[in-house]
């Protein structure tokens, strides 16, 4: 028997939103028929600021997007700029580079699968990797004073060296993240209630996410094995051995499963990289003022939450004449809609957490 339906605002208040996201779900009882995302509510109009302000300048606005994965954003938005000028980056600000960018995809995360677990209702699973997530921020703050936004890459290498201490710390946090994910596979992954709540859930079949234009974690736990890493390889990345984990199912089980193993696959990739870290500088020959030859340029890497790129349109002068961002979480929320049909409330709970967006990338 059919109920009334009925409309039901979710957000942008509600804690389980991941900030200030309002989803207006339609239901009939319980289940939800349909819904419309509803965006903005966070909206900075960065692209248009950036009109404004000369390329480094721009820079720190980069950590206010997805501002979980705020040296991914810098790496992103620096490395387009010196691919229009045509920049060389020293061989040591490019290992550092990869360092920073694989702690911050596993601080990144932690925070994913964290909020994940507690959105379904396990409160005291979130204290677990928001503990682990600590260290890295540490590691961050004795580098660049920051632990949420950074502004540590600068166009042509970084601002400055790493600390003495960086490093024998960064061996101890690794050696430390064997024990944090099999402590965490004991307490979540095997949990029969995480399984009866995730598994067969909220299904994005490898055609839908290919059609909607999904990438990063979300893509790839639907069949679809593609990494900007190892795709179009940026950097230095394809001196790295790593493996790019791929699941079929898409469910929500498959999206926390992808972004548990990609945490063990950048600790490997860290350790090769301090094992190879040469000495030498970590800014290279840039002129002061910052000032790229008219043309256009897209640019982009593997963020934490997928495919973040950098178009950039200049005029010749030390500002972009255009500036345009592709934010993942933006474009993975596209398929919400379509996947919480005929799955009840607590279930579309679930499905937008194991998405893992961050509004500051929606909105932007």
């Amino acid at each position: 028997m059919r109920t009334q339906e009925i409309t039901v605002n979710l957000g942008p208040q509600h804690p389980s939103t991941h900030g200030v996201f309002r989803l207006v779900i339609h239901l009939d009882g319980e289940v939800a028929t349909g819904g419309t995302s509803v965006l903005g509510y966070l909206h900075r109009g960065l692209e248009k600021l950036a009109e404004s302000r000369t390329y480094p300048q721009f820079i720190p606005y980069t950590d206010r997007l997805d501002y979980l994965a705020s040296m991914s954003n810098n790496l992103a938005y620096v490395q387009t700029v010196e691919k229009l000028m045509g920049i060389e980056v020293p061989e040591r600000a490019e290992y550092l580079r990869v360092i920073f960018a694989e702690l911050q995809r596993i601080a990144s995360h932690m925070v994913g699968v964290g909020t994940f677990v507690m959105d379904l209702g396990a409160v005291t699973a979130v204290f677990y990797p928001f503990i682990h997530r600590e260290k890295i921020l540490d590691l961050f703050s004795m580098t660049c004073g920051g632990r949420l936004t950074y502004n540590y890459m600068r166009i042509g290498g970084l601002s400055h060296d790493i600390p003495e201490e960086f490093l024998p710390k960064l061996q101890e946090f690794l050696d430390y993240m064997r024990t944090a994910l099999e402590e965490y596979h004991q307490l979540v992954t095997g949990n029969e209630i995480f399984l009866a709540r995730t598994k067969g859930v909220g299904v994005i079949t490898k055609e839908m996410a290919m059609s909607y234009g999904l990438s990063g974690p979300n893509v790839r736990a639907s069949g679809v094995c593609y990494d900007v890493r190892k795709a179009h390889p940026y950097g230095i990345y394809d001196r790295f051995n790593f493996n790019v984990p791929v699941f079929e199912s898409g469910d929500t089980f498959d999206r926390y499963m992808v972004r548990m193993i990609e945490m063990e696959e950048s600790v490997k990739i860290i350790r090769q990289a301090i094992k190879d870290l040469p000495e030498g500088p970590v800014l290279g020959k840039v002129p002061k003022l910052i000032k790229p030859p008219a043309g256009e340029v897209y640019h982009s890497i593997e963020n934490p939450k997928g495919e973040l790129g950098f178009y950039i349109v200049s005029d010749g002068s030390p500002k972009p004449y255009r500036l345009h961002i592709r934010r993942p979480s933006f474009v993975n929320l596209g398929v919400l809609e379509e996947i919480i049909k005929g799955w009840k409330v607590a279930d579309v709970i679930a499905i937008l957490a194991s998405l893992d967006i961050v509004l500051g990338e929606v909105d932007g």
